[in-house]
């Protein structure tokens, strides 16, 4: 699915959110790698479950194809800085959810990216027959944990001891969702 560009511009920086294009497949591997190590809230260490630029490539063309997925990245002087992906089901049972994810660069974090990704989404999903969004957050995200809910997602479970990070603890994840009526 595409979504038209919609600009921001919040505390002096500017920045686009639009559907990811063929052509930022290549940017889209680096940055990807780049936010793997700069945070523990995502599931991936650094270099894991690494997608080149094909993979993308052809991520961005079933996205795009596919009225059940939609793949949006946020652009800063003609640099993409994050993005954010829906993924749907093609099973019957399952054809009226999708999973959200979402990063960002540590550079861009406190600018309302990851609020305009969330929000176009929503949008997006809201306009469409899918009825429900689900996600998973770490419990240590408190701050996503509270913008998900302010955005009507609400907590639907807690995966015990799901994920081990670099301090050699082991941390809960937390499932969410929104339903829309």
């Amino acid at each position: 699915m595409k979504l038209n560009p919609i600009e921001f511009y919040i505390r002096n920086l500017s920045y686009t959110i639009r559907s990811a294009k063929e052509n930022d497949a290549k940017n889209l591997s680096e940055i990807r790698l780049q936010i793997d190590g700069e945070t523990e809230n995502l599931d991936r260490e650094k270099g894991e479950a690494y997608i080149d630029e094909v993979g993308f490539k052809k991520l961005i063309k079933e996205d795009t194809e596919s009225a059940h997925n939609i793949f949006l990245v946020c652009e800063v002087n003609g640099r993409i800085v994050g993005f954010s992906r829906c993924e749907g089901n093609q099973l019957k049972r399952m054809y009226h959810k999708v999973e959200f994810g979402v990063c960002v660069l540590k550079d861009f974090w406190g600018y309302g990216i990851g609020t305009n990704f969330l929000k176009e989404t929503i949008r997006w999903a809201d306009s469409t027959e899918i009825k429900k969004i689900t996600l998973s957050v770490l419990e240590t995200n408190e701050k996503a944990i509270l913008l998900y809910k302010n955005y009507g997602f609400v907590e639907e479970g807690i995966l015990i001891k799901d994920k081990l990070l670099s301090d050699g603890s082991y941390y809960n994840t937390v499932i969410m969702g929104r339903f829309n009526e």
